[in-house]
């Protein structure tokens, strides 16, 4: 198995991302190959810091980098040698088995789109986050960013994409989808809402259980909750600002824990043909360890085929 890493991309790259990779490249499997994106030079002067093993990383250099602000479009067109371009390269190629970047998020959406492209059928490509329930298990949000507005049809395949996401990384045999509403009523929410909840409830490929109110999101009620980009990406971002204000106010709980970005460290892409993660931002080298762990999870739980066989309609 190869996992290509983005050096250059987060506000704290490459020196975080390096030292995160080398962390993850300790605690993997031995079969598990880490490659290195970005410039050479600066990544090889990392690697000999005398703390570092150089044996678990692999380096490919790419000289230029797409900052943060940049323009995700423009920048993938004008920098074809960048980090990110060159790794998804290496993954269309199928010379890596997943690509992961804490760098410009627009540009890893749009090398998603036009470099492995969406898989047939797929009406939007989505990102997907973890959440913890109070019982402490977890459960599976989309979408978290990726589409701000969303017809009710590609709701309705969101559930589809997060019940195979949800069997297959999280081992739910068959996960319950809640809709993210202002009310359990099915007649409850925008007409978007109400549309969707009618598809949702005639579609047997999932196990649909009906609306989810903001006070139940993070209890047993649902495995997987569906919403669209601008809804998902408040939940998200709320959710993370609890551990930033218990934290700093003193307080430590095992449940709070679990809303610290660095605990999953970064989000799926699905519906594209590739597995793709996307860090945070500000990933630190805790966090960089552990998106580079969900990649491998995905590469082992094979979700990438099975959710090309859910839209066969084959047996999942």
């Amino acid at each position: 198995m190869k996992i290509a890493i983005d050096a250059m991309g987060g506000d704290f790259a490459p020196e975080a991302i390096v030292e995160g990779t080398l962390l993850a490249g300790e605690a993997l499997p031995a079969d598990v190959e880490l490659i290195l994106v970005g410039q050479e030079d600066v990544i090889q002067a990392l690697l000999h810091v005398p703390a570092f093993s150089t044996s678990v990383v692999e380096v490919i250099h790419a000289p230029e980098i797409i900052a943060m602000a940049e323009h995700p479009t423009k920048a993938l067109t004008q920098k074809t040698r960048s980090s990110i371009a060159i790794g998804f390269h290496l993954l269309k190629e199928g010379k890596v088995d997943a690509f992961c970047s804490a760098g410009n998020t627009g540009a890893m959406m749009v090398g998603s789109m036009f470099s492995v492209k969406p898989l047939e059928g797929i009406l939007r490509p989505t990102i997907a986050s973890f959440y913890p329930k109070q019982d402490g298990g977890h459960g599976v949000i989309l979408d978290v960013g990726a589409n701000a507005d969303c017809k009710p049809e590609v709701l309705d395949q969101f559930a589809e994409l997060g019940s195979v996401y949800a069997k297959s990384v999280l081992n739910i045999a068959n996960p319950r989808v809640g809709l993210v509403n202002i009310g359990e009523e099915e007649q409850k929410g925008n007409l978007i809402s109400q549309q969707a909840h009618q598809l949702l409830k005639v579609n047997k490929k999932i196990n649909f259980i009906g609306n989810i109110e903001g006070r139940d999101l993070f209890t047993d009620k649902a495995d997987v909750l569906i919403c669209d980009g601008f809804t998902g990406n408040i939940i998200l971002k709320m959710s993370e600002s609890f551990y930033d204000i218990f934290h700093r106010r003193g307080i430590e709980d095992s449940f709070l824990s679990e809303f610290n970005y660095e605990a999953i460290g970064g989000s799926p892409i699905l519906g594209v043909n590739g597995n793709v993660v996307i860090g945070h931002g500000i990933s630190s080298p805790l966090a960089v360890k552990n998106m580079i762990s969900l990649a491998v999870k995905m590469v082992e739980s094979k979700v990438l085929t099975k959710i090309k066989q859910a839209l066969e309609n084959k047996s999942v």
